[in-house]
């Protein structure tokens, strides 16, 4: 189900220029349906790699280090993380999963062996942060693991064990869990059957992985009540092949399918996430939106092969991606993060929403000092990135029921002929509040919002909204946030309808109740 229709006026600027104006007026339709489905809180997911510094120094520094921490984990992440309040985390990738042996990670620290991490920088990994560390985490903050199995170097044997290893209460695994120091065993249910199987996991054939799954997904069982939710390792952007082949052969034993989208057109030169220009900016903002036709094709091949949905969509890797920052290991992808980002991650999560029938999951890339990261760490300080504000923003819509919708807003045409709408929304409800968010993609024209309530009924409203003055805008160590989450009170409601101006270059999420 697509929760919004684009109409309106077709802007036709040249491919490589800017748009000549913006809109200047948008009206919005709420649509309530009984019908509707729920936006699963997992949507809102992150993802959590060995590689640069997400793990080590970002999360994790140990129990020793003079950084302030519970049992290793930094405390002023882990409030971060509790204050997001993040669904899900995906580990330990990433290309780096498939290069992981499980056993390298558990037991005495002292006793774990070095590797080096050959995908990311040649780093050196000495596993100090292994499977108990990250089960445990996910238990303290009540955030539901995702484990990433080893599928392109691992073995049928490896990864039934590492299930058995986490969720057995008896038994040979089980046995050495107890030992490794944790009677109980941890739920699981979130398991990824390989990652990027196309590439880094293997450069398999679809035909080639179909059976691999169904290989794995027999001996990766179900103990003691843990039900497994496999996942099989889905398509790169546009390769519908995959998702047709894989779901043709293996669908049945799937769970979900993953896809992987970065806002990326040529690898070998993506840019810089904080040098760029206008035309920069309204390419990157037709790119951010093409998620939705990826999402519509993949659906509808998916419907093919399960038309009552029950296998989950599940976009576990998104998000921009930028040259690294001058100065720093290529191999670590560390990049600053700008309110042009944040507009990106509002864009997506619109998307994700009208979409809640089949997208079931989705981690953006990644939590802590990788790619679009929440938070930037160096030594002992942190800092909340725009696009954290944005998942901040949009808590309300975990688990809240879909408001389908229409928005009648200007289509602007960018670079590579890509179409994208000046204004996307999206609309929830949940324990009587309705929450609407909006995102204005224009660098200079603030947008007249109309909104036809449909009947629901509203008499107060409040917001939030987050911009800056400069689209180049980003948090840094030492300095005043310059982008961040303030109140909005520019919008009103009176006779079924409400108004606002919405701002340029903003995200407002407006709450509504009686």
């Amino acid at each position: 189900m697509r929760q919004y229709l684009i109409t309106g006026i077709m802007a036709l600027a040249a491919l490589s220029s800017m748009p000549a104006h913006a809109a200047e007026k948008v009206t919005i339709t709420l649509e309530p349906s009984d019908s509707a489905p729920v936006i699963a809180k997992e949507i809102y997911g992150q993802f959590t790699e060995h590689l640069g510094s997400c793990i080590y120094g970002g999360i994790w520094v140990g129990e020793d280090s003079p950084i302030p921490n519970t049992n290793g984990y930094r405390n002023d992440v882990l409030q971060a993380i509790r204050d997001l309040k993040v669904p899900l985390m995906r580990w330990p990738g990433g290309c780096f999963a498939d290069e992981y042996h499980w056993m390298d990670g558990v037991g005495p620290k002292e006793n774990r062996p070095r590797m080096v991490n050959t995908n990311w920088g040649g780093t050196v990994e000495d596993n100090s942060f292994g499977t108990h560390e990250f089960m445990n985490l996910c238990e303290m903050l009540d955030v539901e693991p995702y484990i990433s199995g080893n599928v392109g170097s691992g073995t049928v044997e490896e990864l039934a064990k590492w299930v058995e290893y986490m969720t057995a209460e008896d038994g040979p695994q089980a046995k050495l869990r107890k030992e490794n120091g944790r009677e109980k065993p941890w739920k699981l249910k979130y398991l990824g059957i390989g990652n990027e199987t196309w590439g880094c996991g293997g450069n398999m054939t679809p035909e080639y992985y179909s059976n691999i799954f169904r290989q794995y997904s027999t001996y990766c069982r179900n103990f003691n009540g843990n039900q497994l939710y496999k996942i099989g390792s889905g398509a790169d952007a546009y390769n519908y092949e995959w998702t047709d082949v894989c779901m043709k052969n293996a669908g049945k034993m799937m769970d979900g399918i993953s896809l992987h989208y970065y806002c990326v057109d040529d690898w070998d030169h993506k840019g810089s996430s904080r040098e760029f220009d206008t035309d920069d900016h309204y390419w990157l903002m037709g790119k951010a939106y093409d998620i939705d036709t990826l999402i519509s094709r993949h659906s509808q091949i998916m419907d093919r092969y399960d038309p009552q949905k029950r296998v989950g969509l599940l976009v576990d890797e998104w998000g921009t991606w930028w040259d690294v920052e001058p100065g720093t290991n290529p191999g670590h992808l560390y990049q600053q993060n700008t309110m042009r980002d944040a507009l990106v991650a509002a864009i997506s999560l619109n998307v994700f929403n009208s979409h809640a029938d089949r997208v079931r999951m989705a981690n953006i890339a990644q939590f802590a000092n990788v790619l679009q990261a929440m938070l930037l760490t160096k030594d002992d300080k942190m800092v909340l990135t725009p696009t954290y504000y944005v998942f901040k923003s949009y808590i309300p819509h975990q688990d809240a029921k879909l408001i389908p919708l229409k928005v009648d807003s200007e289509i602007i045409t960018v670079r590579k002929g890509r179409q994208v709408p000046v204004v996307t929304a999206t609309a929830s409800e949940k324990d009587g509040v309705t929450t609407i968010s909006m995102v204005n993609i224009s660098l200079d024209k603030a947008v007249d919002v109309d909104i036809d309530l449909a009947g629901i009924k509203a008499s107060k409203v409040s917001g939030e909204i987050i911009t800056s003055k400069d689209i180049h805008d980003y948090n840094d160590f030492g300095q005043e946030e310059k982008v961040t989450l303030r109140p909005f009170d520019g919008a009103k409601v009176k006779n079924g309808r409400l108004t606002l101006s919405l701002p340029a270059k903003s995200v407002v999420t407006l709450s509504l109740t009686k």
